[in-house]
């Protein structure tokens, strides 16, 4: 089994070894890089090429959310999970609108960070869309806004079962939640999704609820 390459990103050593060490405790996860700004964390992803970076955002210099935006940008395989003080902050927001797969905050449970690094190595997210939905009505009013035909042009290339999953993963809906409005086998969501975030060129079901509202079409 081929371990998760991690980078860790925070302006606090301290910090940085206590992830370390809980992180080399697993067989699966192995840090390979550490960073202490935003700007040694977009040179050292060149270089080193991690799958998953976990990103202080509060960094003097280059800080987190722009960090990330040049390195999703520059590599788009490459997954950030921002880590953050309080829950459903503005900070955890922008690195979401950034290209952050998901975001934990600084106490979660070792469990919950290893579960996270874990599926967004997968290519999942580790925040759901509920939560993605909680956060875009505290701080969505900041996004751009596209002309209403925007929406439609752009789901053009969707199938009208994709464009139903979309629109249901827009509103909040887990996979289990999809399967009982659409009548669909999870199976067949997962591979919906999967059209979905192939063909709208998107990191994750997190990137579908910032676009649906981005579009005006993540309301109900």
């Amino acid at each position: 089994m081929t371990a998760i390459r991690i980078m860790l990103v925070d302006d606090q050593a301290l910090l940085r070894v206590g992830f370390r060490m809980l992180l080399d405790a697993e067989d699966d996860l192995d840090v390979v890089a550490e960073a202490g700004d935003g700007a040694e964390a977009v040179a050292m992803a060149e270089r080193v090429r991690p799958d998953v970076i976990l990103m202080d955002v509060r960094m003097p210099g280059v800080d987190g959310i722009e960090a990330t935006r040049r390195i999703t940008g520059a590599r788009p395989e490459c997954k950030v999970i921002i880590l953050t003080t309080f829950d459903l902050d503005e900070y955890a927001f922008g690195g979401l609108r950034a290209g952050a797969s998901g975001f934990l905050v600084k106490d979660s449970k070792p469990a919950e960070l290893t579960a996270a690094i874990r599926a967004v190595a997968s290519g999942e997210a580790s925040v759901s869309p509920r939560v993605t939905r909680r956060m875009l009505d505290l701080f969505g009013s900041r996004l751009p806004q596209a002309p209403p035909e925007a929406g439609t042009d752009r789901l053009a290339v969707l199938t009208e079962r994709e464009r139903e999953v979309f629109l249901g993963i827009a509103r909040g809906l887990s996979n289990g939640e999809l399967t009982q409005t659409l009548f669909l086998s999870e199976s067949t969501v997962k591979t919906h999704i999967g059209r979905i975030l192939a063909k709208l060129e998107l990191r994750d079901r997190v990137q579908i609820v910032i676009l649906a509202y981005e579009l005006g079409l993540a309301g109900g």
